[in-house]
C-alpha cells in the first residue's frame, strides 16, 4: 500500500527552502518527520512512554547522530561502526534539549526520547540548524503534552546583510555564528560567536533569526492540521494540596526571607536553608511526612524562591548581600604551575578555575572526523568540572555533555583572539576547583591569563560574565543580575553568559525561562553585561597586562619554514632515517607538511633548545643551498684526490663539489697539494654546469689575478694538426673497415670449404 505522505515548504530566500514531510518513514514512532534542505535529510523520531516514571524531574534524551552513509564515507576504527557520540553531535543535542525541555508540563515524567538522525549530507547545508526544527515538526505530530512549535535557526553576517542558515563557507566570511532557539512569541535559546560586535548588533541580529523562525513554527502548525491533530494525551499530575503549600508558605517565608538578608557564605546559607526545613517537617508527625513528605519538600523550595526572589525585587539585595550590578571579589595569579607552558588561577567569589596551556606542533591538531565535516583545529579547550567542585561525592563515567558545552563556549570566546600566524597547536585546559556560579566564565578569564602567560601573543585579553533575571509578569518589576550564583541560577528566569574584549562580543550563551522577554530588558542585560565585563578585564590586566615576550625556557620554542617539495625526500631520507637521526641529534621535533595550494612543504621545528633548532635549520640550509652562477663562495677543502680537491661550502654544511686541478691556480699544477691541503679555506667562483661533463664547476683560479706575462697555451700545432689528426682518423678508420669486411669474406670461405 502506497503511503500517504503529508509535505509543507519553508521559502528561505536565495531560492533555498526546507521541506517538511511524514506518512512515509518511521510510522510506529509516536511522531516521526523527515526535514530536507538541498540533498540534505534528517529523519527525526519521538516517542514517549505512557507510564510516569518514580522520577520527580522528565527524563528527556535528546540523541543526534550523523551516519557516515549520509556523505558516503566509512566510519573510522577497527568495527568500522558508528560508536560513541562526538564532541559535534552532543552540541547539536544540547542545542535541541535546552529549547525542548521546559516545554513540556513540570509535571509531566514519562521516559521521553526524541531521536535525530542525518540521513543523507549536503556540503551546502549545516543539519545542526535544521535539528530544533525537525525535533518540534514531530512532536506536533505525537499526542505529546507540549506547549508549543519552537524552531531554531543559524544567523550570519557577511558586508553588514544578515543571512539565514549560511553554509560552511559562508561562515568563513561571517562576522556572526549564532544559532537562535524560540517559538513564535519568545526567545528562548542563544549561542554562537562574533568577532567583537556591539550588543546592539547581537539583538538585531536575534530578531532576523526570530522572523524566520516564526515561518517555521507556522509551517509545522499547518503540518498537523493537515495530517490530523491527536488528543493530548492523558497522565497522572502530580499531587497537589493547596492548604498544605499556604501552610508551608507561612512557616518558611519570613524565616528563608531573614537568612537570605543575612548574605552568608553559600555553605553557612545552605545550612541555614536547612534548618529551616528541618524544623518545618518537625511540626508534622510521623505519619502526615509518611503521607505528605515530598509535598513538604516541593512547597518548602517554592517558598525559598518566592523568598530569595523577593529580597532582590523588593529591596534590590541579593543572597550574598551584593546589589544587582556588583560583581564578587576577584583575585588572580599566573604562572602558578612551573613545569607548564603557561597557567594561571581566577578566583571570583566561590567560583575558581586553574587553567592550564600546552603548546605543540601540527601534529597535536585535534583532528574532527564527522560526516557533515571533516577538518583540524589548532586551538582547542577542554573543560573539566569534578564533583568535590560543589562539595560533592559522586562517580566520574566520562565526559559530561555539560562539561562538552561549556568547554564549546570558553574555546569559542577565545579562538578568535587567536593570532592568525601562531606557529603552534594551543590546547587549553580548564579544572573547576570551586563552582558557585559561572565557571565557564572563570574558564575564559583563566584561559586568557593563561595564555598571556604563555606567550601567545592574544590579540586582546576577554574575560566573560553570566547575567540572570528575576521577574515579576504581574507588576512588570524585573531586575539584571550581574555575575549570578549558582543559587541565582536556579531560581532566576535567565542564565546569559557573554564574552568580549574591551570592543566588542566574542561569544555568547543564553537561556530563557519565561516568556515574552522583551527585547528592551535584553539590551540592558547586554549593556549591564558590558560594564561588568569591562571590569573583570581591568582585574586580569592588572594581573598580566599583555602576553609575555616569549614562551617560558622549558617550553618548546617553534620555528617554521617552507622548502620547495623536492627537498622533502632528502629531509627525511630513506626510511626516515635522515630526519629520525636529526631529531636525536638536537633532541627537536620535526613535522613535515606539503602545502597543496603553494606545492611547499612546510616544516616545523619544535625544541627547548635554541641550539638545537638552529642545527636543524642548518641542515635544511645545507640540503636547500643552491649557488648562484658568477658568486662567489667560501669553500673547506675536505677530501684529496690526484685529480682534484673536494671542498664543501661553509655556509651550506653538506653540500660537496669537486675543484678540479686545473681550476686550482693559472700556473700549470702538477699535484693538487702544491696548492691546496685538507682543511684550507678560500673562495671560489660558481661556474655552472659544464656543457661538456653536465656536472657543476667551481673555479679558484678565476678570482685570482693571472700573472704577468702569462699566457693561454695554444691547441698543438696551431689547430692544423689537429684537422690532419682528424683526416687521419678517419682515414685509419676507413681502412679498419676494409679489414673487417676481407676478414668476413675469408671466414665465409673457410667455413663453405668446410661442410663442402
Amino acid at each position: 500500500m502506497i503511503p500517504k505522505v503529508f509535505k509543507e515548504v519553508i521559502d528561505l530566500g536565495d531560492g533555498r527552502e526546507i521541506s517538511i514531510e511524514t506518512g512515509k518513514l518511521a510510522k510506529q514512532a509516536h511522531g516521526s518527520v523527515v526535514v530536507q534542505s538541498g540533498k540534505c535529510m534528517l529523519l527525526c523520531t519521538v516517542v514517549s512512554n505512557y507510564q510516569q516514571s518514580d522520577l520527580d524531574f522528565l527524563p528527556l534524551t535528546v540523541d543526534y547522530r550523523e551516519k557516515f552513509a549520509a556523505s558516503g564515507r566509512y566510519p573510522g576504527g577497527f568495527f568500522k561502526r558508528e560508536a560513541r557520540p562526538s564532541d559535534g553531535e552532543v552540541l547539536t543535542m544540547r542545542l535541541v534539549d535546552r529549547v525542548l525541555r521546559p516545554l513540556f508540563p513540570k509535571d509531566y515524567h514519562a521516559e521521553t526520547q526524541v531521536m535525530i538522525q542525518l540521513m543523507s549530507h549536503d556540503e551546502d547545508v549545516m543539519p545542526d540548524a535544521m535539528a530544533g526544527l525537525a525535533a518540534s515538526a514531530a512532536i506536533q505530530l505525537s499526542d505529546f503534552p507540549f506547549e508549543c512549535a519552537i524552531s531554531e535557526a543559524r544567523v550570519g553576517r557577511i558586508d553588514g546583510k544578515f543571512i539565514i542558515n549560511p553554509t560552511r563557507a559562508q561562515l568563513k566570511e561571517s562576522d556572526i555564528d549564532m544559532v537562535v532557539g524560540a517559538s513564535a512569541d519568545s526567545v528562548m535559546m542563544v549561542e554562537g560567536e562574533m568577532k567583537e560586535i556591539s550588543e546592539e548588533e547581537m539583538v538585531e541580529a536575534i530578531k532576523f533569526a526570530h522572523e524566520h523562525i516564526k515561518k517555521q513554527c507556522e509551517a509545522q502548525l499547518r503540518l498537523a492540521e493537515a495530517v490530523g491533530r491527536k488528543e493530548v494525551r492523558a497522565y497522572e499530575p502530580e499531587r497537589e494540596d493547596e492548604d498544605l503549600m499556604k501552610k508551608i508558605h507561612d512557616m518558611a517565608y519570613d524565616k528563608v526571607y531573614a537568612v537570605a538578608h543575612s548574605a552568608s557564605a553559600k555553605h553557612e546559607r545552605s545550612a541555614s536553608f536547612d534548618a529551616i526545613k528541618e524544623e518545618i517537617k518537625a511540626a508534622f508527625s510521623e505519619e502526615e511526612l509518611e503521607d505528605f513528605g515530598d509535598l513538604i519538600s516541593k512547597y518548602y523550595y517554592k517558598a525559598e524562591k518566592a523568598a530569595v526572589r523577593d529580597l532582590t525585587l523588593n529591596e534590590g539585595l541579593r543572597l550574598d548581600g551584593r546589589k544587582t550590578n556588583e560583581i564578587r571579589p576577584i583575585w588572580c595569579e599566573v604562572d602558578y604551575l612551573p613545569s607548564t607552558h603557561g597557567s594561571a588561577i581566577f578566583t571570583r567569589g566561590e567560583t575558581q578555575a586553574l587553567a592550564t596551556v600546552t603548546l605543540g606542533t601540527s601534529r597535536e591538531a585535534n583532528v574532527i572526523d564527522m560526516p557533515s565535516y571533516e577538518g583540524e583545529e589548532t586551538f582547542y579547550l577542554h573543560y573539566n568540572f569534578p564533583p568535590f567542585s560543589t562539595g560533592e561525592a559522586r562517580p566520574i563515567r566520562g565526559t559530561s555533555r555539560r562539561e562538552v558545552g561549556h568547554g564549546n563556549l570558553a574555546q569559542r570566546a577565545l579562538k578568535g583572539m587567536i593570532p592568525e600566524d601562531c606557529p603552534y597547536t594551543v590546547r587549553v585546559v580548564s579544572e573547576v576547583l570551586e563552582s558557585n556560579g559561572s565557571s565557564s566564565m572563570a574558564t575564559v578569564c583563566s584561559g586568557t591569563m593563561a595564555l598571556m602567560d604563555a606567550g601567545v601573543q592574544l590579540k586582546k585579553p576577554v574575560s566573560g560574565i553570566a547575567m540572570g533575571l528575576i521577574s515579576d509578569g504581574e507588576t512588570g518589576r524585573y531586575a539584571v543580575l550581574s555575575d549570578i550564583l549558582g543559587d541565582e541560577d536556579h531560581l532566576g528566569d535567565m542564565d546569559f553568559k557573554v564574552t568580549g574584549t574591551a570592543d566588542g562580543i566574542t561569544a555568547c550563551q543564553m537561556d530563557i525561562k519565561v516568556k515574552g522577554l522583551s527585547y528592551e530588558i535584553l539590551v540592558k542585560a547586554l549593556k549591564q553585561a558590558a560594564d561588568g565585563r569591562l571590569h573583570i578585564l581591568g582585574k586580569l590586566t592588572d594581573a598580566i597586562a599583555q602576553p609575555n615576550p616569549d614562551v617560558k625556557p622549558h617550553a618548546p620554542k617553534m620555528v617554521t619554514v617552507t622548502i620547495p617539495n623536492e627537498y622533502i625526500g632528502g629531509l627525511i631520507g630513506p626510511g626516515g632515517k635522515v630526519i629520525q637521526e636529526l631529531q636525536k641529534a638536537t633532541k627537536t621535533t620535526i613535522v613535515i607538511n606539503e602545502d597543496p595550494v603553494t606545492e611547499e612543504g612546510i616544516v616545523e621545528i619544535l625544541g627547548t633548545s635554541q641550539e638545537g633548532i638552529d642545527q636543524v635549520l642548518a641542515k635544511i640550509d645545507s640540503l636547500t643551498f643552491k649557488p648562484e652562477v658568477g658568486s662567489i663562495y667560501e669553500v673547506k677543502v675536505i677530501k684529496m684526490l690526484d685529480f682534484g680537491a673536494v671542498v664543501e661550502y661553509t655556509e651550506a654544511p653538506g653540500n660537496e663539489i669537486l675543484l678540479h686541478v686545473s681550476e686550482l691556480a693559472w700556473e700549470r699544477t702538477e699535484n693538487v697539494s702544491d696548492v691546496a691541503n685538507m682543511g684550507d679555506v678560500f673562495d671560489v667562483k660558481y661556474m655552472g654546469i659544464d656543457p661538456r661533463t653536465k656536472k657543476e664547476r667551481v673555479s679558484r683560479k678565476a678570482i685570482l689575478p693571472k700573472p704577468e706575462g702569462f699566457k693561454e697555451r695554444p691547441p698543438r700545432n696551431g689547430g692544423r694538426d689537429n684537422r690532419n689528426r682528424d683526416n687521419r682518423g678517419r682515414d685509419n678508420r676507413d681502412r679498419n673497415k676494409k679489414r673487417r669486411r676481407k676478414s668476413t669474406r675469408l671466414n665465409s670461405s673457410h667455413v663453405a670449404i668446410s661442410y663442402a
